[in-house]
């Protein structure tokens, strides 16, 4: 597709959201509103949500990638930030052939590889039409996970030991690009996220955890470990808990979730405190991983 004329970025305009799926693109909205910056929210046809439909100053089919450039454009925005899911199609979605076919070698590159690819191609796409991708760290900080204790409880020694091992895990398996959470009762681990999502790696967890039937006790100090990969582009991707991620997690038998600090959305955050205490989890802000040191110290010198 050629290039189509796009004015380059202003400090002064507004922030354009480009809206799928969930209550991010409000809470995002609602956030820069709160501080005083104009806003204008492009929903995708299929998946924006009745609200942040209502919400829309305009609205775009998912394949239409000329006429979301051509808004965008229109708009000139100061950035550019990508909120919420699109990860499933509903038929509304995909009604429109007629952008399908007017894009469609663009959508056969984006469409090229997998979900990290095609998150690079959309990223690359926008900023070679001179748009600025932001992230929800640049827009609304406080929508993120603060470090230390989110609310009234803390983990005990065996959490304690449980989160430092889901944390170890994650990281080891960060280059392989797998999930972003995992399932740890001490050192085992009892499940690791795939490409189905939390909700359904819980699940999972507790059929393990809680034998027979999810019903029996789960093993001491089952924690939910959640936390950005490394190298992962936080403007496009972050890790994301919620009410709805406690209350799976409480099913499960989890004590408490640790998610990264600055790094994972906690959506509709007193919502999701109140739940944890009141369900006896513990909400954890783990600091970043500390730097490996820039070399080893040498061996020591045999004993003679």
């Amino acid at each position: 597709m050629a290039a189509a004329a796009v004015r380059p970025s202003t400090a002064t305009g507004p922030v354009a959201i480009v809206a799928g799926a969930g209550r991010l693109p409000l809470l995002i909205a609602a956030s820069l509103d709160r501080a005083g910056r104009s806003c204008r929210v492009l929903a995708i046809r299929g998946f924006a949500d009745p609200a942040t439909r209502r919400r829309a100053d305009a609205t775009v089919d998912l394949l239409d990638v000329r006429g979301a450039l051509d808004t965008l454009s229109a708009w000139a925005p100061a950035g550019v930030t990508l909120a919420g899911a699109v990860a499933r199609p509903s038929p509304a979605a995909l009604l429109n052939t007629l952008a399908a076919y007017r894009n469609r070698d663009t959508l056969r590159s984006l469409a090229s590889g997998g979900d990290d690819h095609l998150l690079r191609g959309v990223l690359a796409l926008l900023e070679e039409h001179g748009l600025q991708v932001l992230g929800v760290r640049d827009l609304a900080p406080n929508l993120m996970a603060p470090q230390g204790r989110l609310g009234a409880l803390g983990p005990d020694e065996a959490a304690e030991a449980s989160v430092a091992a889901g944390r170890a895990l994650l990281a080891s398996l960060s280059p392989h690009d797998v999930g972003q959470a995992a399932v740890v009762a001490s050192r085992r681990v009892l499940a690791v996220e795939g490409p189905e999502g939390t909700d359904r790696m819980l699940a999972r967890a507790r059929a393990l955890a809680r034998r027979p039937f999810g019903l029996g006790r789960p093993p001491a100090g089952m924690v939910l470990v959640k936390r950005a990969k490394d190298g992962q582009d936080l403007r496009v991707d972050l890790p994301a808990i919620g009410p709805r991620t406690v209350q799976r997690a409480a099913e499960a038998g989890c004590l408490g979730i640790a998610v990264g600090a600055g790094d994972t959305l906690v959506l509709d955050r007193a919502e999701t405190v109140a739940l944890a205490d009141r369900l006896g989890l513990f909400l954890l802000g783990l600091p970043p991983d500390p730097s490996p040191p820039d070399s080893l110290p040498p061996d020591p010198e045999p004993a003679r």
